[in-house]
């Protein structure tokens, strides 16, 4: 069994009812989980863009390693 890596632990992050986000995909965001554009300088993936379907708390990844993105599915602890 796996050891959780608090580097890559999931940010709480409110979410807004049909509010347009953009979350990091490639990790050189210094506003994670969340896009800051630092991926142009870096020629890296772009973020992923979502539209919150209801107001929530959600745990956004910051491992990027999940297959539900931009949700935590738990890969960071595997």
């Amino acid at each position: 069994m796996g050891t959780t890596n608090k580097k890559f632990t999931p940010i709480a992050v409110e979410l807004e009812k049909d509010k347009k986000y953009s979350w990091c995909s490639c990790s050189h965001s210094s506003n994670q989980p969340l896009c800051d554009g630092s991926h142009r300088a870096k020629k890296a993936s772009p973020p992923i863009t979502f539209v919150a379907e209801e107001s929530r708390k959600a745990y956004l990844c910051t491992c990027k390693l999940t297959k539900n993105p931009p949700f935590c599915d738990g890969s960071h602890k595997m």
